[in-house]
């Protein structure tokens, strides 16, 4: 099921859905296309391995259609790679992490990642994740108000220069935390 929404400088709907097996080569366009810059760290293999966890199931995305374009994208998954941020007693906890957010130039300032990024955590809250991480390049002004928008706060910052070859050479975790089951998705991934 998909779900539409207006959004800022936008006269038709865009049409926000879940991935299907034959929207992957499409998605794989728009992350190589629009994705990569000189605050992004986009491995050609590690970004190939995760669309097969998306079309294995074992990750998610959330597309953003206007008409048969693809203009906009978020993929997450679950997972225990952020347990040293997390509280003592979640230490154990799945939460999610947004591994990837990508808008198409002509659609970015409008809203549209921190709309994609707030759906997505609304299907990880109905997952029943409490917590949802992302990372982003110190630097990266434009995905830092993006991801502000969208209700992530700044967990920390650090050197990771292997990751971050640019500027600071430094990564910002940040995190929002949600309601588990609240606000249910009207798409299902």
């Amino acid at each position: 099921m998909a779900d539409a929404a207006g959004l800022e400088g936008l006269s038709v709907a865009v049409v926000f859905a879940p991935a299907r097996a034959a929207d992957l080569q499409a998605l794989s366009g728009l992350i190589f296309s629009h994705g990569p810059n000189v605050w992004n760290w986009l491995p050609v293999e590690g970004v190939q391995a995760h669309l097969r966890d998306i079309a294995a199931g074992r990750a998610y995305a959330l597309l953003a259609w206007k008409g048969q374009a693809l203009v906009g994208a978020a993929t997450y998954c679950l997972t225990h790679d952020f347990r040293r941020f997390q509280a003592r007693d979640r230490a154990d906890a799945e939460h999610g992490y947004v591994c990837e957010v990508v808008v198409a130039p002509d659609y970015a300032g409008r809203g549209l990642g921190s709309e994609l990024l707030q759906k997505v955590n609304t299907s990880l809250a109905a997952m029943g994740v409490r917590e949802v991480y992302i990372d982003r390049h110190e630097e990266n002004a434009a995905s830092a108000g993006m991801m502000r928008k969208a209700g992530f706060l700044e967990l920390e910052t650090f050197a990771e220069p292997e990751r971050r070859p640019h500027g600071s050479g430094r990564t910002t975790v940040c995190r929002v935390q949600v309601q588990p089951g609240s606000l249910a998705p009207t798409w299902r991934p």
